[in-house]
């Protein structure tokens, strides 16, 4: 999370739970389960998945969605996880439109096979949150959170809105929060809310596989949209990367405007997702890998990939044991996660080639007694996906390990292992603790966006103590953020924030990430606690020594040492000097509180209060 100096920071209360009875029922009165015995391709997704069907009154489609956003709006750090999946059809009119506000832990989702076979007319928004005087003032988006819309058509009518909201869909959401698969047309699109007390910042995301209007980035900071068709784009912060779009704006001129623009993304797979067929049988599509592409996969027809059964999936619930759960996996059946949260005192195996895990609604695997949540073999073709992995009181020494390190390995690079919205949360809802969140050790994986988030605010109690930020720093502790081991391994949004040391340490070869964003800690209580030896501070983002080859596109490190502002980092980056390490268009800036002093390796200059939200830029490193 981003907080300009400009901006009151808040340290949220208690978990807030408005509607909740509403919002129950809601979700409970058209689920599958309503509805008598689900026939063997018709899944029990349980209470928090609702199913809609475009012969629905919109009015009921309406109070349901009104009533669950209601509950989510502030429930940042609640434990309900909601999702609505929309059959194929036609929702709301022009006389009528469907007017959907997301909130926190809510997917809202197409169940066709392409996008263009669910039509929502209306819109689908998320707006400013106000966090102070009775949610009146410090209306902001950099806490909008944990959120997904995808796979459908949305054909923006903003009847029923006030003069500003209909001038265009607004998106504005922060970390953890993904738009994919989207058709959207009829209006423009707005990734911040200038409506509610604005414009004012955000800090998000990500658009994959989407077909968009005339986008406003506008208080944005940061930003990755890949493989998508944009009609044009305007404004940006600081940070604003683009990757095989139709339509990107230029980057010539970087920093002014802040634009990074590949032609193509070098490696991409989109998520698997939901699908109803023409005989209604519920099926998952699990796209391929592809390499150097450009624009959309559903273009053409039916995104390239295999469909599996649903029946082919353990369709689990939070009260099922890790056993059943991995009996089923060891069996050659997939993995579905339904909404909730999983207490995991054993590791979920994933062992066999192949294998897809997926959430839904935002599904939680939070460890119990130092486990290790989600361990994933060195075997090829595995996609985990739509997953929130929570550090638990016990130290675990990773949240998610892919591979083992002097481990078999039989990584493919033809068939990826690949992460897609893959979450992770050291505290927040309560006391966290890891050595290292996500630890990569095997080749030719894919990050496919994700948010490795040690916290820094949280529910009542979070700091165990009367000093604030110090309690927090020791017992709130995540060493590392992303370790990666392994060899060919890409990323394409990564977002790594807070972590006590090396935000993210990569020591295999041939890495490339596109899009880096991070913030360093804000609660060392001193100076000595932020050493790495005799050097001053963790850098942001290290290239382990001996590596040769690697390329980062787009790379932003921030300072915010609001527990003590004196404190220093030497240098933002740190990478071996060496021709076959190559950074492009990489930042620092100082949000007000404490000090980078380089860019990389002791070159550009001091990220400190003198140039509060001002970056520092280089356009290239080494500069030849």
């Amino acid at each position: 999370m981003t907080i300009p100096p400009t901006h009151l920071r808040v340290r949220l209360g208690r978990t807030l739970t408005f509607g909740l009875a509403l919002a129950l029922a809601a979700t409970t009165a058209s689920s599958p389960a309503a509805a008598g015995p689900p026939r063997p391709d018709t899944p029990n997704f349980g209470s928090h998945v609702t199913v809609f069907d475009p012969s629905m009154p919109v009015s009921e489609i309406q109070a349901k969605l009104d009533a669950t956003h209601a509950a989510q709006v502030n429930d940042e750090m609640g434990t309900r996880r909601f999702a609505y999946l929309f059959k194929p059809g036609v929702y709301g009119t022009a006389e009528q439109p469907l007017q959907i506000k997301v909130g926190y832990y809510t997917e809202i989702s197409g169940l066709g096979a392409s996008p263009t076979d669910v039509v929502i007319n209306g819109k689908i928004e998320a707006y400013n949150r106000c966090l102070t005087e009775g949610g009146t003032a410090n209306c902001i988006a950099l806490v909008n959170f944990w959120r997904t819309v995808s796979n459908l058509s949305l054909r923006i009518n903003a009847t029923g809105h006030d003069g500003c909201r209909s001038t265009a869909n607004f998106w504005a959401v922060s970390q953890a929060v993904s738009m994919r698969r989207l058709d959207i047309s009829g209006g423009g699109l707005s990734l911040m809310d200038y409506c509610t007390a604005g414009p004012q910042f955000a800090s998000g995301g990500f658009i994959a596989d989407s077909r968009l209007p005339a986008t406003t980035n506008g208080s944005q900071q940061q930003w990755l949209t890949r493989n998508s068709e944009v009609e044009s784009w305007s404004n940006g912060v600081w940070n604003q990367v683009f990757a095989g779009v139709v339509g990107a704006p230029d980057d010539a001129g970087f920093p002014d405007p802040p634009y990074t623009t590949l032609d193509t993304t070098p490696l991409s797979r989109e998520k698997p997702y939901l699908f109803v067929d023409a005989k209604g049988r519920y099926q998952v599509r699990v796209p391929v890998a592809r390499r150097d592409t450009r624009g959309v996969t559903w273009a053409d027809g039916l995104t390239p990939g295999r469909t599996i059964p649903i029946g082919d999936f353990f369709v689990a619930r939070p009260s099922d044991p890790v056993h059943v759960i991995n009996r089923e996996l060891a069996r050659g059946r997939h993995l579905l996660l339904t909404p909730g949260v999983y207490d995991i005192a054993r590791s979920i195996e994933v062992r066999r080639p192949d294998t897809v895990v997926l959430g839904i609604g935002h599904a939680t695997l939070t460890a119990v007694d130092g486990a290790i949540p989600l361990d994933v073999a060195g075997v090829p073709g595995v996609v985990v996906a739509g997953v929130t992995i929570d550090a638990g009181l016990t130290e675990s020494p990773v949240l998610l390990r892919v591979g083992r390190k002097h481990g078999p390995d039989r990584s493919d690079p033809r068939n990826p292992t690949t992460l897609s919205d893959v979450y992770f949360r050291v505290g927040g809802p309560h006391i966290g603790r890891t050595h290292i969140a996500l630890e990569v050790n095997s080749d030719h994986v894919l990050i496919d966006h994700t948010w490795v988030w040690r916290g820094d605010h949280g529910v009542e109690g979070f700091t165990e103590g009367v000093n604030g930020d110090t309690d927090r720093w020791r017992t709130n502790t995540g060493r590392y953020g992303a370790v990666i081991n392994g060899d060919h391994v890409t990323a394409t949004g990564l977002f790594v924030e807070h972590f006590q040391r090396y935000n993210t340490v990569w020591n295999g070869e041939h890495g490339t990430t596109v899009l880096y964003q991070n913030e360093l800690p804000y609660d060392p209580p001193t100076q000595a606690d932020w050493m790495n030896g005799d050097v001053e501070g963790w850098a942001g983002y290290k290239v382990g020594d001996r590596v040769r080859h690697h390329t980062l596109h787009g790379g932003g490190v921030y300072v915010f040492n609001q527990n003590n502002p004196s404190i220093h980092t030497e240098n933002g980056f740190e990478v071996p000097v060496t021709p076959g390490v190559r950074l492009h268009h990489v930042m620092t800036v100082n949000l007000s509180a404490g000090t980078i002093d380089h860019v990389v390796n002791g070159v550009g200059e001091p990220a400190d209060t003198t140039r509060t939200g001002a970056p520092v830029y280089l356009v290239r490193y080494p500069a030849s």
